[in-house]
C-alpha cells in the first residue's frame, strides 16, 4: 500500500485518546512511506492525523470541496491540496487516489464516508481494504449493528469479514496487506437466510 485515504471527525472528540492516536497513525503512515490521503482540513481529528504524517517528513494529499476551503479550514502545509466542487467528488476523488481506507473516530460524515466505500467494495466497483481504528471500543456498538444485519439476514457473513477491525495501528494495518477481497456476489437470497 502506497496511499491510505483516512476519513475521521472534524472534532477531537471527548476522549484525548482519539487525538493521540490520530497523531500516531499519521506518524506510522509516514514511516512506513505511506502517502495520507484525506479530507484536507485543519480542524480536529483531521488537522491531528495530517500533522502527525507532516511532522515525520510524511506526504499528505488533502481533497477539500471549495465551499469547505472559503470557511478558512483548509491546512496550509500539506503536500498537495485538491479543491473539488461537491462533497461526493471529494469521496470519489480520495477513492481514486488511494490503494486503502482507514477509519477513525467521527461523526455523520465520517460514518457516510465509511459507508459509501464499503459498499462500494460490497458491490466490486474497488477491491481496497477497508479498516476501522477502533480506539477505546469507539466502534463496538457499530460493530455489533454490523453482526446483527448479518444475524437477521441483511449481509452475508463474507461481506461483515470485509471489515478489518482493530484497536492496534500496526496490527490494522498488517490485516489490511493480507487482504483479499471476496470474490461473490452480495445478495442474499430466500434460500440463504
Amino acid at each position: 500500500m502506497k496511499n491510505i485515504t483516512v476519513f475521521c471527525g472534524s472534532s477531537f472528540g471527548s476522549d484525548p485518546i482519539f487525538e493521540e492516536q490520530a497523531i500516531l497513525l499519521g506518524q506510522t503512515l509516514a514511516k512506513q512511506n505511506i502517502q495520507l490521503v484525506y479530507g484536507g482540513s485543519n480542524t480536529g481529528l483531521m488537522k491531528a492525523v495530517a500533522d502527525g504524517a507532516l511532522n515525520e517528513g510524511g506526504k499528505v494529499t488533502g481533497v477539500l470541496p471549495h465551499f469547505l476551503q472559503s470557511k478558512e479550514i483548509a491546512h496550509k502545509s500539506l503536500t498537495e491540496l485538491i479543491l473539488v466542487e461537491t462533497m461526493h467528488e471529494r469521496k470519489t476523488k480520495m477513492n481514486e487516489l488511494c490503494d486503502g481506507v482507514i477509519v477513525l473516530p467521527g461523526g455523520y460524515g465520517t460514518l457516510e464516508e465509511f459507508f459509501e466505500m464499503i459498499t462500494w467494495a460490497q458491490l466490486g466497483l474497488h477491491k481496497k481494504p477497508i479498516g476501522i481504528l477502533n480506539i477505546n471500543g469507539f466502534y463496538d456498538d457499530l460493530i455489533r449493528l454490523v453482526q446483527t444485519m448479518v444475524d437477521k439476514g441483511f449481509l452475508k457473513q463474507i461481506n461483515r469479514d470485509m471489515l478489518l477491525i482493530s484497536d492496534n495501528i500496526d496490527e490494522l494495518l498488517e490485516k489490511m496487506r493480507n487482504y483479499e477481497a471476496p470474490s461473490v456476489g452480495k445478495w442474499i437470497s430466500k434460500e440463504e437466510v
